[in-house]
């Protein structure tokens, strides 16, 4: 089914890309469908699903972060007699981004009404897509090692693996998934109300269990 000229009118006049090809992958829920009763019917249809798993990941919330790591390595030196550290203080900095995977929507999730003027989507529940470290703003701020001590060269590479991880967990603690599954929420329903649905519900799959 061919697309309508205003919709591609208001696609290219600056649409998010990736949520005005969820709404074209949606809009092709109008062929095919099952006859029935007035009111929600399924639609099956694998091609409109792996037209939506093609755009991959939804990207919905994105959190700067900042975070100090202190790592020391204790090291044993005289039979174990005397302890040396080598130890550095890392300012860590990055991104955590959270989104929707459409990989995961399947056919029972988007039901359309008898009239089309309904629609209901529920969206797979959101989840981390990235965890990066800026490389511009991440930097040791003291380094240290005692005489007895052997300089650890991978010291350094270690604690920004375990400042990427923290800062994970950090976006955790602080609702990333649930703030990520509202804005997916509200960029569908967005989406869907421009393309002439005017009964819409989205919704996610489930609640989350971190």
């Amino acid at each position: 089914m061919s697309a309508r000229p205003w919709l591609k009118r208001l696609l290219f006049a600056g649409l998010l890309g990736c949520a005005a090809a969820l709404g074209l992958a949606l809009g092709r829920f109008g062929c095919g469908a099952r006859p029935g009763a007035p009111g929600v019917v399924v639609r099956e249809g694998p091609t409109v699903i792996q037209a939506i798993a093609d755009l991959a990941r939804l990207e919905t919330v994105q959190f700067h972060m900042e975070r100090v790591i202190d790592m020391t390595d204790t090291q044993r030196r005289l039979f174990g007699l005397v302890e040396a550290d080598d130890s550095l203080l890392l300012v860590a900095a990055g991104d955590v981004t959270a989104g929707v995977d459409l990989e995961e929507l399947r056919p029972e999730d988007v039901e359309i009404a008898s009239g089309r003027d309904g629609i209901r989507v529920t969206l797979p529940r959101a989840r981390m897509l990235a965890s990066r470290l800026d490389s511009e703003r991440t930097y040791v701020y003291a380094r240290s090692t005692d005489l007895l001590a052997k300089r650890r060269e991978s010291l350094e590479a270690e604690a920004r693996r375990h400042a990427e991880q923290a800062l994970a967990e950090a976006a955790l603690d602080a609702g990333i998934l649930t703030r990520a599954e509202r804005n997916a929420e509200r960029t569908v329903e967005s989406l869907l109300r421009s393309l002439g649905h005017r009964d819409v519900e989205v919704r996610t799959r489930s609640s989350h269990v971190e």
